[in-house]
């Protein structure tokens, strides 16, 4: 699929539709979490007593996807609409950035370099999580190069 689009788009423009899809996706999931979903829910956090969220602080972080994806496209062309030049400029190194930093963590309970290695969140996030977040980091740059 990525070939397809690569050969479609042209190489900013598919690692941006690839990037947006992925924010998408995730977004999704923190709706369908902030409505009662249980599905993948059960090793996406450090923990009870690290974090509790409400199903609010989910539709935050939904809605914040949601922007970030609208925004990856806006800025590869996909999308045609008007945002102030130092959002077009540094908006991408931004979201990158939040993604490189969450792929390294916080040094206890989440990325690469956590302490605490040893729970089913922690050997998700070794697995998926940061090595997902760290992707998107690094699309987001190769994006803006």
């Amino acid at each position: 699929m990525f070939i397809f689009i690569l050969q479609l788009f042209g190489m900013p423009q598919a690692f941006g539709i690839t990037l947006s899809a992925i924010v998408l996706i995730i977004s999704i999931f923190h709706f369908y979490w902030a409505i009662g979903g249980k599905f993948w829910f059960a090793n996406t956090l450090p923990g009870n007593k690290v974090l509790n969220p409400t199903k609010f602080d989910a539709v935050i972080v939904a809605v914040g996807l949601l922007a970030m994806s609208a925004f990856i496209l806006i800025r590869i062309g996909f999308i045609n609409f008007m945002l102030p030049l130092w959002m077009m400029k540094s908006g991408l190194w931004i979201i990158a950035g939040i993604f490189i930093l969450r792929a390294i963590g916080d040094f206890r309970y989440v990325g690469f370099f956590k302490s605490v290695k040893h729970s089913a969140f922690a050997k998700a996030d070794s697995h998926y999580y940061s090595p997902l977040c760290l992707l998107m980091g690094v699309l987001g740059i190769l994006i803006e190069l």
